[in-house]
């Protein structure tokens, strides 16, 4: 079954990360500790949740539980990037980009949660 290296969701989910990491060198230095390492943490916490939820894939609801967290840091991701639009940091066009790919992220993860047993999940304990 390979490993979660070769997931869609995390190949989509690492480039988002890479793609948001290169963004964020523009941004102003005074934005460093608040929103430039916040979108970068959680952009990255999404590939790390999918990492360690399919390590965690003997149980399913130790699986869903780390799809779940995955999830909510691809959410906070995009609240981060509804805040780099309006502080005027990246364009309407790169926001729509950057969202939509995060959407896609979403829809995937919510795969994964709905459909456990598809990534091989053995036991729903």
């Amino acid at each position: 079954m390979g490993t979660f290296r070769d997931l869609i969701v995390y190949k989509k989910a690492f480039a988002l990360a890479i793609e948001i990491f290169e963004m964020v060198k523009a941004f102003p230095k005074e934005e460093k500790y608040s929103l430039t390492d916040q979108i970068v943490r959680s952009s990255r916490s999404v590939c790390a949740n999918i990492a360690e939820g399919y390590r965690k894939k003997r149980y399913a609801a130790h699986f869903v539980a780390k799809i779940t967290d995955s999830d909510m840091e691809n959410t906070e991701t995009q609240t981060r990037l509804d805040f780099s639009l309006a502080c005027g940091y990246i364009k309407k066009e790169k926001y729509n980009d950057l969202l939509n790919k995060s959407e896609e992220v979403g829809k995937l993860l919510q795969d994964m949660i709905m459909k456990p047993y598809k990534y091989g999940c053995l036991h729903r304990g």
